[in-house]
């Protein structure tokens, strides 16, 4: 499954994830005491998730979303897009 950031440091990024269920923050154990991302949204293709979006520390949920659509992540990779929390 692929992880897509929106905001923070890492905006625009992307990396693929291990496992069938994304960590509800990202890094999931950073130890560091430094801000992680959380889980806003995930995409699914039949029973599988094959994207994770992220939202950095200070971007509201809305933001993410937003962001989202216009990036149009559900129709890049085919899935129905699923809000998480």
């Amino acid at each position: 499954m692929h992880a897509l950031f929106v905001g923070g440091t890492i905006d625009n990024s992307e990396l693929d994830l291990d496992g069938a269920e994304p960590p509800a923050r990202y890094p999931p154990d950073s130890g560091s005491g430094q801000s992680r991302y959380h889980l806003h949204a995930v995409g699914r293709r039949d029973d599988e998730i094959v994207y994770a979006v992220y939202g950095g520390p200070d971007i509201a949920h809305e933001d993410v979303q937003r962001v989202s659509e216009e990036r149009e992540y559900a129709r890049r990779f085919e899935a129905t897009e699923t809000i998480v929390g």
